[in-house]
């Protein structure tokens, strides 16, 4: 018989500022075995350019993935490959650092609403130095399943009724989906065991369990237990939200800022090599 997820835990995202300025809310942002392979969430939104318009300049990445999803605005992208291109609405960049990677992004619109998300995904020991590799996935190539219920998916990573999103062949196997329910709606949807998995509300509330014990709204990131799938339902209120799962490594954590490795001596060999001029190992 097929094992509803508990809910871990539930907590609210928190305000923070990171690059050269950026007001942002952080729904989580530190190795929890509950969370691996993911380490962070930043949610930002604000249509006061005074909160985005400083951006992420130049700054070097190792170790892991970079995956940025926009839900408005539009975002310049460089980095040390020789990639460019502008993020645009409903846009995803993912970006695996791998061996290294030395990249900035920049508001491409100095007005207006800008919003959207970055999540930071771990890599194993055995892929930390892979060569670096940039995804500028648009759109109109992610495909959209809508359910007898009325559910829409985004399917950005990932399958879903036979469906595979755009991004495919990533070590830790994971699952990123953008999903609005309607109110009164009963969403199923099966998990690998032994994978982890998380939802983070966009807008409106929910219960996020089988009991139906707490209803959580906006700007909450639920964390789940293990079993074989999630139960969501909807009352009044319609509700979206981004679930994302993955396959934990398991593995020890050594992490300053931009770098994540698996001891403190591979993090100080990093920045060395950073500052001396050797960071960057592959060049596409």
């Amino acid at each position: 018989m097929s094992e509803v997820r508990k809910i871990y835990s539930v907590q609210k995202s928190s305000a923070t500022m990171e690059g050269a300025g950026v007001r942002l809310k952080r729904a989580f942002g530190q190795a929890h075995p509950k969370l691996d392979p993911f380490l962070l969430l930043d949610d930002f939104g604000s249509d006061n350019p005074d909160d985005y318009l400083a951006g992420f300049p130049w700054h070097p990445h190792r170790g892991i993935e970079t995956i940025t999803y926009m839900l408005q605005g539009e975002v310049l992208h460089e980095d040390s490959l020789g990639n460019s291109g502008t993020i645009q609405s409903g846009d995803v960049q993912w970006m695996t650092a791998g061996s290294g990677i030395v990249h900035q992004e920049l508001p491409a619109r100095f007005e207006g609403l800008m919003s959207g998300f970055q999540l930071w995904a771990n890599l194993p020991a055995s892929h930390k130095m892979m060569d670096p590799r940039y995804r500028d996935v648009k759109k109109a190539e992610i495909p959209v399943v809508t359910t007898d219920d009325f559910v829409e998916m985004k399917i950005i990573c990932g399958e879903v009724k036979g469906v595979k999103g755009p991004v495919q062949d990533v070590v830790t196997e994971p699952e990123y989906l953008d999903i609005t329910m309607n109110h009164h709606s009963t969403f199923n949807h099966p998990i690998k065991r032994g994978h982890n998995a998380f939802t983070y509300i966009l807008e409106g509330e929910g219960y996020f369990d089988l009991k139906k014990k707490q209803k959580i709204n906006k700007k909450n990131l639920v964390i789940f237990e293990d079993g074989d799938e999630i139960q969501i339902t909807t009352e009044d209120s319609k509700l979206r939200f981004l679930l994302i799962s993955g396959k934990p490594i398991n593995e020890p954590v050594a992490w300053s800022g931009p770098i994540v490795m698996n001891t403190q001596e591979e993090i100080k060999v990093a920045f060395e090599e950073y500052r001396d001029g050797t960071f960057i190992k592959n060049q596409q």
